[in-house]
């Protein structure tokens, strides 16, 4: 399995294809939840993933201070290809090595799926927000303090 870290600028178009492809075959189809997946963050934003000879295995991206927060860089489109791996944990802690190490930050918020909840507060995680519905999905906003 090899871990890529890599700005949007970095990535090869078939890199960006396949990510855009797990994330939609989860995020949109799997979920049934019709929105527009392609929200210009990702530009403003690193691209973390394992991958191995089926490609992208696990994913997420690191957003960029003051796009999604005004105050906090975030984490989304958390996505693992086999559940039940332990590659969301691993994938995660990567992310929140690259805020500390690469982005100097020492906090990042976000926006949680509630059922996901248990699975943020293992990674350090606690909640910071009453639920509300983003695209019908009820979530919660959720801080980790470094």
């Amino acid at each position: 399995m090899e871990l890529v870290i890599k700005r949007y600028e970095e990535l090869t178009g078939d890199e960006m294809y396949e990510i855009l492809k797990a994330r939609i075959n989860i995020f949109v189809v799997e979920q049934n939840c019709p929105y527009p997946e392609a929200d210009d963050k990702d530009k403003k934003s690193c691209h973390i993933f394992y991958r191995n000879e089926n490609g992208v295995q696990a994913y997420i991206r690191v957003v960029d201070k003051g796009v999604s927060y005004p105050d906090e860089p975030s984490i989304g489109r958390v996505i693992t290809v086999a559940r039940g791996t332990g590659l969301g944990y691993k994938i995660m802690c990567e992310g929140i090595k690259y805020v500390r190490e690469v982005l100097h930050e020492n906090r990042i918020r976000i926006s949680a799926q509630l059922y996901a909840k248990g699975f943020y507060e293992k990674c350090g995680f606690r909640q910071v927000s009453e639920q509300y519905l983003e695209d019908d999905i009820p979530h919660i906003q959720m801080l980790l303090e470094m």
